[in-house]
């Protein structure tokens, strides 16, 4: 049988991969996905995993970005500062419902 601390041990430098914890615990996926959204402790465990792992990305996209990698550096900008540098698309209705129809045509359709 199982238990809690198996599986916070397990989710340790898992990188909050279900399969990783599961094969650490050895049981299936499903049994681990269980644990984690039924027990608390386990929960906060993974979530803190999966922060800690956030953390680390953006700190190596942070690294590139001072290192001056200038696709890094767009690719935050137009997540981070969308308004000023993000691809956006502004619709305007006059403050009446969007409608947008789409046709499909295959190779067989005639006109």
């Amino acid at each position: 049988m199982y238990n809690a601390q198996q599986f916070i041990k397990a989710i340790k430098n898992s990188g909050g991969i279900i399969t990783t914890i599961a094969a650490r615990v050895g049981c299936d996926w499903d049994t681990a996905k269980k644990w984690i959204t039924t027990h608390p402790t386990i929960l906060a465990a993974y979530q803190n995993e999966c922060e800690t792992v956030s953390d680390v990305a953006q700190s190596i996209l942070m690294t590139s970005i001072k290192d001056g990698n200038t696709q890094d550096a767009k690719w935050w900008l137009a997540r981070k500062r969308r308004e000023e540098f993000g691809d956006n698309l502004a619709i305007t209705t006059d403050n009446k419902p969007l409608t947008i129809i789409l046709h499909w045509m295959d190779d067989d359709s005639k006109d």
